[in-house]
């Protein structure tokens, strides 16, 4: 199911389990932080593995502009605390079970198990100021980048 989410429009409210046992929501971010809230179908597949690589190895250029990074996806805790030891991650990631975050940001895959590789760019106000409702891996933090330049 493609994502209608648009720059503009206001990040729909999540709060979920994070890796590390505690709950992380929209608003831990509001009027702090801008945030990369990126979706991926599966930890450990190739494609997730270099997506999550990518984030890490650009996680300090996005912190020094004030930009925090969450990863969403359908799987367990237990896997995303292996996922992240495996790839040294230094961002949470987000289990949702429920696919409830999924669906509010309308990245749920049609089978209805895995979300749909997507990221969305929010600012500090809590307002989209980008979708990629379809990423291409290569280059994808590059982009995420010069996106947060020229807000």
């Amino acid at each position: 199911m493609p994502t209608s989410l648009k720059p503009g429009d206001k990040a729909p409210a999540f709060s979920g389990r994070a890796s590390d046992g505690s709950t992380i929501s929209l608003g831990d971010f509001t009027g702090e932080k801008n945030l990369v809230l990126y979706f991926y179908p599966m930890d450990n597949s190739p494609g997730c593995t270099r997506e999550a690589r990518a984030f890490r190895d650009a996680a300090g250029a996005l912190a020094a502009r004030e930009t925090a990074i969450v990863g969403v996806s359908t799987q367990s805790v237990e896997s995303h605390k292996r996922f992240i030891a495996n790839n040294e991650l230094p961002f949470p990631l987000i289990s949702d079970s429920d696919k409830e975050v999924a669906k509010s940001y309308g990245v749920l895959k049609e089978n209805g198990k895995t979300a749909e590789r997507a990221t969305f760019l929010i600012d500090k106000k809590g307002r989209i100021r980008n979708v990629w409702p379809r990423v291409s891996i290569t280059g994808h933090t590059d982009e995420v980048l010069s996106a947060i330049e020229s807000m």
